[in-house]
C-alpha cells in the first residue's frame, strides 16, 4: 500500500456521503471565506472616511497686522477641511458640537479658539504665543476615531503653519527688497558725500592757502600802521614844536622889520628849516593818499563791508584834511622863506607884511598841530583795528586748516561708508515678485517628499493580504484536521513502513490544501481585486505554503493527537503575533522577535509580499528553503509518530484525553 494510495482511501472515505462532500467542499472554502471577506472589509478603508461625520467649530475672531491687513485663519481652516471633503464635516457652534459628539453624532469635533489668529501673529510682538487646536474624541464611538482624527490635526496644523510661515517669509522677501533699495539709497547718498567731501577739500585747501596769503598781508598791513602812528606821532610832536616856537612869530616880526638886516643872515637857515618841514609835509600828504588807497583794499581783503570800508575811509579823509591844509600852508611858508632868503634885499620892505602875516602863519601852525594831532590819534585807532584784523586772519588761517583737516577726515569716512554700504548691498537679496513667492512657497513647506518604492501594495487590502492569505491557509489546514486522520489505522494494522504512513496521512489534506489555495487564490486575486505582480507564482507559492502548514499540523496530530491539535492552535497564535504581517517585526517585543526568526509564517508572509508587490525574488529562496526544512521536519516527526503508533502501550489503550 503506498503513500497515495493511503491518501486515496482517507479521500474516499471523507467523500462518502453527500454530506462529507459539502464537509469537504466548506472546508476548502474555510480559507477564501476567511481571507476573502476579511480583505474585502478592509480593502480601502481610507477611500470611505469621507462617510465619517466629524464636525469643525470656528470661534476664531480674527487679529489685525501692523500693517492694517486682517488676519482670520479661523475661516481658511474651516473652508480647507469642507473643501478637502476628507470627513463628512459640519461646521457648527460649540453647544452643537458638545452634543453631537456625546450622542455619537459625531466621531471627533476640531475647535479652533478665539485667539487662534491672534496667537498666530503674535510672533511679530517679539511676544509668541503658540496657536492651539482643541480636538474632542469619545472613544465610545470608536477608540480608532482618535488615532485617525490625530492625523487630520497634524495635516490642519501643518498646512496652517506652512500658509502663516509663507507669509511671514513673504514679508521677510519684501524686507529684504526694501532694505536692498534702501541701502541702495543710502549708498548713492554717501557716495554723493565722499564728492561732495572731496571737492569741499579741495575748496577748504584753497581756503586754508588764502587765509595765509591774508595773515600774512594783514602782517605787513600792521607794520604799517604802526609805522603810520609813529609818523604821524613824531609829526604831532613837531608840529607842537613848532606851535610852541612860533607863538611868539608877531613880536619877533616886528623886531626883524627893525633888524631886518639880522633876519637876512639868519634866513638861509630858516629857508631850510622850511624846506624840510615842506617836503616832509609833502611827503606825509603823498603817504596819506598812498595809504588810504592801500587801506582800502586791506580792509575789504580782511573782510570788512564796503560800508564798513567807507566809514573808516571817511574817518581817514577827515584826518587827511588838516594835513593836506597845513601843508598847504607849510609850502606856502616855504615858498615865502625861500622868497626870504633869495630876496634878502626885500626883507626890510616886505618885514612889516611879514609882521601882518606872522598871525596867520601861527594860526596855521596851529591848525597843523591839532591837525597832526588828530592824525596821530587816528593813526592809533587804524593800528588797534588793524591788529584785531591781523588776528582774526590768523584765526581765519588757523581754523581753514582745521576745517581742511576735517573735511579730509569726512572724505575718507563718506568713502568708506559708500564702499562698506556697496559691499553690504550685494550680500543683501533683492528678489522679484515671483523669486519672493517661490522662496516664500519653499520656506512655508521646505520639505517633500518624493514617493519612490521599488515595491509597493496598490491599497490597504494589498498590505494585508500576504498576511491574511497565510493566516487563511494555517487556518484551512486547522479546519481540515478536524476530519482527517493524521494517521491510518489500516496503515497501521498492516505493519507499513512509518515514513508511508507519515506521507500518506499528510498527502490527502495537502492536496485539500491545495484545493484550498487554488480556491483563496481565486477569490483575493479576482473577487477582491488585490493584484499580482507574478500572480502564476503567487499561486503556487501559496501552494507550497499550505503543504508546508498541513505538513506542521499533521506531525503535531500524528504525535500528540487531540493534544497536538490545541498545540497547533497556540502555534497559529504565536504566529499570528510574531510574523510581522501588519507592523514591522522590528517593533515586536524580543522574545516575540526571536519567534518571528522561527516560526513559518513568517516566510510564508515575506514570500506572497515578494511575488505580489514585485520585489526582489532571491530571498525568495531563503523563504521556499526555510518552509522546506519545515516540510521535512513535519514529515520526519510524521513518522516518528506513526513508528510510535504502531507500538501499542497502556497509555493508547486507555488515553488520558480523548475525543466527545
Amino acid at each position: 500500500m503506498t503513500a497515495i494510495r493511503l491518501a486515496l482511501t482517507e479521500l474516499r472515505r471523507l467523500t462518502t456521503s453527500r454530506l462529507g462532500r459539502l464537509a469537504v467542499f466548506a472546508m476548502i472554502l474555510v480559507p477564501s471565506l476567511y481571507g476573502g471577506l476579511y480583505l474585502y472589509a478592509n480593502k480601502d478603508p481610507y477611500a470611505a472616511m469621507k462617510n465619517v461625520p466629524a464636525a469643525v467649530v470656528i470661534e476664531d475672531q480674527g487679529t489685525t497686522l501692523a500693517t492694517g491687513e486682517h488676519l482670520q485663519v479661523g475661516d481658511t481652516v474651516a473652508k480647507t477641511l469642507l473643501d478637502s471633503k476628507s470627513f463628512a464635516w459640519s461646521q457648527v457652534d460649540r453647544a452643537a458640537a458638545a452634543r453631537g459628539l456625546r450622542d455619537g453624532r459625531y466621531d471627533f469635533v476640531l475647535l479652533v479658539p478665539p485667539s487662534f489668529s491672534a496667537d498666530l501673529a503674535s510672533s511679530a510682538d517679539l511676544k509668541p504665543r503658540q496657536a492651539m487646536l482643541e480636538l474632542e474624541t469619545n472613544d465610545a464611538n470608536g477608540y480608532l476615531t482618535r488615532t485617525i482624527a490625530n492625523q487630520v490635526v497634524a495635516q490642519v496644523t501643518k498646512s496652517v503653519a506652512a500658509q502663516v510661515s509663507t507669509t511671514a517669509a513673504s514679508r521677510l522677501l519684501e524686507g529684504f527688497s526694501t532694505i536692498h533699495a534702501r541701502i541702495s539709497t543710502a549708498a548713492d547718498g554717501a557716495a554723493q558725500l565722499a564728492a561732495g567731501a572731496d571737492k569741499a577739500k579741495a575748496g577748504t585747501a584753497q581756503l586754508a592757502s588764502g587765509a595765509d596769503q591774508l595773515a600774512a598781508g594783514e602782517k605787513k598791513l600792521v607794520d604799517g600802521t604802526d609805522q603810520l602812528a609813529s609818523g604821524a606821532a613824531t609829526l604831532a610832536s613837531g608840529l607842537g614844536t613848532m606851535k610852541s616856537q612860533t607863538a611868539s612869530m608877531p613880536s619877533q616880526t616886528q623886531a626883524l622889520a627893525d633888524g631886518a638886516r639880522q633876519v637876512a643872515n639868519g634866513n638861509a637857515q630858516i629857508a631850510a628849516v622850511g624846506q624840510q618841514v615842506a617836503t616832509a609835509s609833502q611827503q606825509l600828504v603823498t603817504d596819506m593818499t598812498a595809504q588810504r588807497g592801500a587801506l582800502a583794499e586791506r580792509l575789504i581783503a580782511a573782510g570788512f563791508t564796503p560800508d564798513q570800508v567807507a566809514q573808516v575811509l571817511s574817518v581817514a579823509d577827515q584826518l587827511a584834511t588838516p594835513v593836506t591844509s597845513a601843508n598847504a600852508k607849510v609850502q606856502d611858508a616855504n615858498t615865502k622863506l625861500g622868497q626870504l632868503s633869495a630876496g634878502a634885499g626885500q626883507v626890510a620892505d616886505g618885514a612889516g607884511r611879514l609882521a601882518a602875516a606872522a598871525p596867520a602863519l601861527v594860526d596855521g601852525i596851529s591848525q597843523a598841530s591839532a591837525g597832526a594831532s588828530q592824525l596821530g590819534s587816528g593813526a592809533q585807532q587804524l593800528r588797534a583795528g588793524q591788529h584785531t584784523a591781523y588776528d582774526g586772519a590768523t584765526a581765519l588761517a588757523s581754523g581753514a586748516h582745521t576745517l581742511d583737516g576735517g573735511l579730509g577726515e569726512l572724505g575718507t569716512g563718506a568713502h568708506q561708508l559708500a564702499d562698506g554700504l556697496r559691499d553690504g548691498l550685494r550680500s543683501i537679496p533683492d528678489p522679484s515678485a515671483e523669486q519672493r513667492r517661490a522662496v516664500a512657497q519653499t520656506l512655508g513647506n521646505p520639505v517633500g517628499v518624493h514617493d519612490v518604492s521599488q515595491a509597493s501594495a496598490a491599497d490597504y487590502g494589498a498590505g494585508l493580504a500576504p498576511f491574511f492569505m497565510s493566516l487563511a491557509l494555517w487556518i484551512g489546514g486547522f479546519v481540515l484536521f478536524t476530519r482527517v486522520r493524521p494517521l491510518s489505522t489500516r496503515a497501521l494494522a498492516a505493519g507499513q513502513p512509518a515514513w508511508r504512513i507519515s506521507a500518506g496521512g499528510w498527502l490527502a489534506p495537502a492536496l485539500l490544501g491545495v484545493g484550498q489555495a487554488v480556491f483563496a487564490w481565486l477569490i483575493i486575486v479576482f473577487g477582491v481585486g488585490v493584484t499580482a505582480a507574478h500572480p502564476v507564482l503567487l499561486l503556487l507559492w501559496m501552494a507550497v505554503v499550505s503543504m508546508t502548514f498541513m505538513g506542521v499540523i499533521h506531525a503535531l496530530m500524528a504525535r500528540f493527537g487531540l493534544v497536538g491539535q490545541f498545540l497547533a492552535l497556540v502555534v497559529m497564535v504565536l504566529q499570528l503575533v510574531s510574523a510581522g504581517g501588519t507592523f514591522p517585526w522590528q517593533t515586536l517585543p524580543g522574545p516575540l522577535q526571536a519567534l518571528h526568526h522561527v516560526l513559518p509564517m513568517s516566510y510564508a508572509v515575506d514570500g506572497i509580499r515578494r511575488l505580489m508587490y514585485g520585489g526582489a525574488l532571491a530571498h525568495l529562496w531563503v523563504d521556499w528553503g526555510v518552509l522546506l526544512a519545515y516540510a521535512v521536519g513535519a514529515l520526519l516527526v510524521g513518522s516518528y509518530a506513526a513508528r510510535r503508533a504502531g507500538t501499542w502501550t497502556a497509555a493508547r489503550i486507555k488515553p488520558e484525553v480523548t475525543a466527545a
